[in-house]
């Protein structure tokens, strides 16, 4: 394995812009040879894609995706396919389930896949002390027996999206033998998965260089070499993909996006994905009012919003349920009302000249306008009697401030839920032992708590459109609106955009 420094890294690209310039055009119309470039919007804090705070960020499950696979896999178009399970299901009465394990397939470092792996992995996220965060879902099973490339294990609970899991954030197999041996140290300096890509070198905050799986059982990928720069900054992506320097990017200002794919030697896609924007409530301070809340909400024009910043791509939602999730109910409205909020904080002895104050988190430059949304919003609270406070915090702050429930107030996120199920977007965004949820309330927990283990699927969902109602009347949480997703490109490629918004570098060709 080689590796490449901070300074290499940077030499490179400022040599291809270079080539570029004495060559006599644009690099961005350069074509892409065996290297596929992407300037990525996350910087990545573990390769281990089941423990942790990275564990559960949507956007950096692109990169797992490339080195791991899942237990189930899932295609672009949400749907479920075959992972490293090839079957899977519950019997008759849902006190089993069962697993086949896909056969032929071989860890990066050339020793055989087997169940035992599976099993191995499985345990292994069902324990608190491993530090897995769906940790209370993988424990709903257990017991697991293995007969040849068969597994069978007992239902300790019933939970109805445990194999949906299974192609979702922490789902993935690691390989048993080897991690034993290295530990989680030696892990995180060489992992090793049965995805398409193989890690090749790292540099944090920098790059991730990977290299093709020759012996990859969904085929060799088109790319030999796929480079993940981690830039953060979405203008800093913008000259990127100008430059040439990168071949491929996302979640840029939709203004940019309009104007690069457009240009010369560039082509762009915008899909809607299953990503919500939403701002966290905290039930601390005045946000124990619920008057302050639902003002909170209904100040905001969110369809001004997606206009004027998002120049229409996105699409403004009052609930934690997109409209591709399966509980999504279209008739639960809050409305924009600044008149209504204006009344809700009188009531509260607040106005504009007695302003209610809280603080209000963000990123900037995760998503296209993230800022620059949470800015609108405070103006217009600002004109109904709210004054908040930004502050500005990188994502892997967020993760960890959420997990210790000390969330601002407010605090904005990005939410993906490619499974589209009600209990992966407003079940753990809501339900107060959830460690991914702030608000922690008996009334809402009492709702939610039955609905987990409910076998009768239209019972659960319509529970599920109950409670969203509720959270909805109440002002629990703001929902903003469902992202588009654009993804600008160099023209001689060929980009499969994913409805979960994980650009993997497997859904990307040459044209």
């Amino acid at each position: 394995m080689t590796t490449l420094n901070r300074r290499e890294a940077l030499a490179l690209g400022a040599g291809t812009f270079l080539a570029g310039i004495l060559a006599g055009r644009g690099v961005a119309s350069a074509a892409v040879g065996d290297t596929l470039t992407i300037a990525f919007n996350v910087n990545l804090p573990s390769f281990d894609p089941t423990v942790g705070p990275s564990a559960v960020n949507p956007t950096i499950q692109a990169i797992y995706q490339s080195v791991f696979d899942q237990f189930i896999g899932q295609a672009p178009d949400l749907s479920f396919k075959p992972g490293l399970l090839a079957e899977w299901g519950w019997n008759e009465d849902k006190t089993k389930v069962w697993m086949t394990v896909r056969e032929g397939v071989t860890w990066h470092d050339g020793s055989p896949f087997t169940a035992e792996d599976v099993v191995w992995s499985l345990d292994r996220a069902a324990k608190q002390e491993t530090g897995n965060p769906i940790q209370f879902i993988w424990s709903t099973a257990g017991n697991y027996q293995i007969e040849g490339n068969k597994i069978t294990g007992d239902v300790i609970r019933f939970e109805p999206t445990y194999f949906k899991w299974m192609a979702f954030l922490t789902g993935y197999v690691l390989p048993k033998a080897y991690y034993e041996k290295v530990g989680a140290e030696g892990f995180e300096k060489k992992p090793i998965g049965t995805g398409p890509y193989m890690f090749d070198a790292y540099e944090g905050n920098a790059f991730l260089r990977l290299k093709a799986n020759p012996n990859y059982f969904g085929g060799k990928p088109p790319f030999e070499t796929v480079v993940f720069k981690f830039i953060p900054d979405a203008t800093s992506r913008v000259a990127e993909i100008e430059s040439g320097s990168s071949d491929i990017t996302l979640d840029i200002p939709y203004e940019e996006f309009d104007r690069l794919k457009s240009a010369s030697g560039l082509a762009g896609v915008a899909t809607p994905i299953t990503d919500i924007g939403m701002i966290f409530i905290n039930n601390v301070d005045v946000m124990l009012d619920k008057n302050v809340r639902l003002a909170a909400h209904h100040a905001i024009d969110k369809k001004a919003i997606v206009d004027r910043l998002l120049r229409g791509y996105g699409v403004p939602i009052d609930t934690l349920e997109a409209p591709e999730y399966a509980a999504y109910d279209a008739s639960i409205v809050v409305g924009y009302d600044p008149e209504k909020a204006k009344e809700l904080l009188e009531a509260s002895g607040y106005s504009t000249d007695e302003p209610v104050k809280f603080a209000i988190q963000t990123t900037r430059g995760l998503k296209p306008k993230d800022y620059e949304m949470i800015q609108a919003v405070v103006g217009m609270w600002r004109k109904v009697g709210i004054e908040a406070e930004i502050e500005v915090y990188e994502i892997a702050k967020h993760y960890e401030l959420r997990a210790a429930d000390q969330l601002a107030p407010a605090a904005f996120y990005n939410w993906g839920n490619s499974i589209g199920d009600p209990t992966t977007s407003t079940g753990f965004a809501m339900f107060g032992p959830s460690p991914h949820s702030v608000w922690n309330t008996d009334d809402l927990d009492g709702m939610i708590g039955p609905l987990w283990g409910e076998k009768d699927e239209e019972k659960r969902i319509a529970g599920w459109k109950a409670v969203s109602k509720y959270i909805a009347e109440n002002g629990y949480v703001i929902p903003l609106l469902q992202y588009v997703q654009p993804i600008v490109y160099k023209s001689d490629l060929k980009v499969t955009p994913s409805v979960a918004g994980s650009m993997q570098p497997v859904l990307v060709g040459r044209a």
